[in-house]
């Protein structure tokens, strides 16, 4: 992870007064606003209208991890098979980054391990080795 600067008042709502409870350490969803080789590179957590869209400090609970970029692009797809099969198995929360993290969280941590783990091996397994895996842990 590189570091950015992440101003108080780039959260919806802000304001000197109202400033958001963030500690270090916590994991934050947004984006660049800035990018550049000279400049430090600033984060922001709303959007170009001022709202948060899902933007924002991630939930304490839950695992980040790391795998490739064409991965992530796989799993943005609109009619990605892998997370409709997923939540077949369990319900879960899932936040895809274009850095190539992911942050998945589910009902216990035995599911979400579950989950990670099938995320990390499915990029490398067919459709079919995958829909065996999925039957052996749904019990079918």
């Amino acid at each position: 992870s590189e570091q950015a600067s992440l101003p108080y008042l780039a959260f919806e709502g802000a304001t000197k007064r109202n400033r958001p409870n963030v500690q270090v350490g916590d994991l934050i969803y947004g984006q660049f606003l800035v990018a550049n080789k000279d400049v430090e590179p600033e984060m922001v957590c709303i959007d170009s209208n001022g709202r948060s869209s899902g933007m924002g400090i991630i939930g304490q609970d839950g695992f980040l991890f790391k795998v490739s970029l064409g991965l992530i692009r796989k799993l943005l797809a609109p009619k990605c098979e892998i997370i409709q099969e997923l939540s077949q198995l369990y319900p879960f929360e899932l936040v895809l980054g274009m850095n190539g993290r992911i942050w998945v969280k589910a009902k216990t941590v035995q599911q979400t391990l579950i989950i990670v783990n099938i995320l990390e091996a499915c990029e490398y397994m067919t459709a079919e080795q995958r829909k065996q895996a999925l039957a052996k842990l749904s019990g079918n």
